[in-house]
């Protein structure tokens, strides 16, 4: 059974299809079509829709509005939570404050992506802060519009969130928060053919139970086989309710983050200690995919052009394995052995990944080439981090996508620049000559093969280029030691 709340009222489902969407329930079972199904592959936003859950700061418990794109979020993922959608917005004949903005500046034409914008926009009106511009953009980075332009639809969000937020939902905020809490209590037993463990423990047995069920996190790469390859699940095994997996922990040598934490929950500790990263992650997909897609799912997925591997690469992160026996480790570099193949045994799974902590003397980028700057995938991802000392190359790790049949490194950049002067001309020449003729890629509708070749070379000159700078203080602090 799955209980969660929509708008006001509890429901419980205690039969439904695995593969069934949140959307699909929205339309199809609840039978409201304000929120539209545009490419259901979680690309527009037209779906949008928002899953309110208790979180606890330090100033108490409070409702947390997360934007989710519903047309791949199956209904595992809204157990003791609340659901919203555009429907529930108003009061009475009167519209609520973020649609009445975005009439009073005019920023809806045919209205099909309308929805989804003001389900953002809502999400962001409840953010507990006073968003500026660019804050404005990230919230409605996974809605695209073709019609009216962003202008009107920025300049009403930012009118909207200049006052605190005074609607239906922030005078029922006490009664919601009791009763989520209560819903928190009753543990969720799936659905159907969802299974949805609460402990490693349980978890071992519906794999040993269900040895051919795939496991779930966030779903926004899985349920691409339902929405656009329409392929049928029997059994799901979703991972969202075993708190285990969405701990993190910080010392003074790594930080550690459970595998079912979505990114949007990461990038905060994550971008606190490596903020040369931010680029990259803020360009994942979009916030909506950021609020369910997970850290261990998108290194599990093994995509040759995920964007969250190259990363881990250059950071030398380790990979926390569990089958609910027995737990071990795994180098991320080692992690990898084929197309979508891993080093993960049957009944396995990615626990928590670690990351070592940044030194001082570690200089560290990462780069992101795509068609769009947001909402689309990598045609070339490179991560470089460089430990330069005395203005002379240490260590070298790196981690690229988008260049091979998985995600890799590049042992022999390593091997040829460590020693070499960061600032010399030979260590730029060699490190494009090594990384132009590292890797085949292949001729996709993202990028020929030559252009990413090109591309992955010219992003180590514009790496040297940005931290110059760096090894000439380097190399003055010595001398002046």
């Amino acid at each position: 059974m799955i209980r969660f709340l929509i708008n006001n009222d509890i429901v419980e489902i205690n039969e439904a299809r695995a593969d069934l969407t949140l959307l699909q329930f929205i339309r199809e079972h609840r039978k409201q079509t304000g929120t539209k199904e545009g490419c259901a592959a979680g690309d527009c936003g037209a779906c949008t829709v928002v899953l309110t859950e208790p979180v606890t700061t330090n100033n108490g418990t409070k409702l947390h509005y997360r934007t989710v794109n519903s047309c791949i979020t199956l209904m595992s993922a809204v157990h003791g939570k609340q659901l919203i959608f555009v429907e529930h917005l108003s009061d009475g004949k009167h519209l609520h404050p973020v649609q009445q903005a975005l009439v009073e500046h005019h920023g809806s034409q045919c209205g099909f992506c309308t929805p989804g914008f003001i389900m953002s926009m809502f999400a962001l009106y409840h953010s507990d802060s006073k968003p500026d511009r660019d804050d404005v953009l990230h919230a409605l980075s996974g809605n695209l519009c073709r019609c009216t332009g962003y202008r009107p639809i920025i300049d009403a969000t930012m009118a909207v969130c200049e006052s605190a937020p005074n609607d239906k939902f922030t005078a029922a905020q006490e009664k919601t928060l009791a009763t989520l809490k209560s819903l928190e209590r009753t543990a969720p037993t799936g659905t159907g053919n969802i299974h949805t463990p609460s402990s490693r423990e349980e978890l071992k047995a519906l794999i040993a139970a269900y040895p051919d069920a795939q496991l779930v996190a966030g779903s926004t790469d899985l349920s691409l086989q339902f929405t656009q390859q329409l392929k049928k699940v029997d059994t799901l095994i979703s991972l969202t309710h075993i708190d285990a997996l969405k701990q993190r922990t910080k010392n003074e040598h790594s930080i550690v983050f459970g595998a079912a934490l979505p990114l949007s929950d990461v990038a905060p500790d994550l971008l606190g200690s490596f903020p040369q990263v931010a680029e990259l992650v803020t360009r994942f997909a979009s916030l909506p995919i950021r609020n369910q897609a997970t850290i261990g799912g998108n290194v599990a997925n093994a995509s040759p052009i995920g964007d969250m591997p190259p990363l881990l690469l250059a950071l030398n992160a380790t990979l926390h394995l569990d089958n609910g026996n027995e737990k071990r480790t795994v180098p991320i570099s080692a992690f990898f052995t084929g197309y979508r193949e891993t080093q993960l045994a049957h009944g396995e799974w990615i626990s928590a990944i670690e990351i070592p902590l940044k030194q001082s003397n570690q200089v560290l980028a990462a780069y992101k080439i795509s068609k769009r700057f947001e909402d689309d995938i990598s045609a070339v991802c490179a991560v470089f981090n460089v430990t330069i000392e005395d203005g002379k190359i240490e260590a070298i790790s790196s981690g690229f996508g988008g260049v091979a049949a998985t995600p890799i490194t590049s042992s022999a950049l390593e091997s040829a620049l460590i020693g070499k002067q960061f600032s010399s001309k030979e260590c730029l020449n060699l490190g494009k000559q090594i990384l132009f003729d590292a890797f085949s890629p292949i001729d996709d509708v993202r990028a020929t093969a030559e252009y990413r070749k090109t591309v992955l070379a010219n992003l180590w000159h514009r790496f040297w280029l940005e931290h110059q700078s760096v090894s000439k203080i380097e190399t003055r602090v010595v001398q002046h030691a």
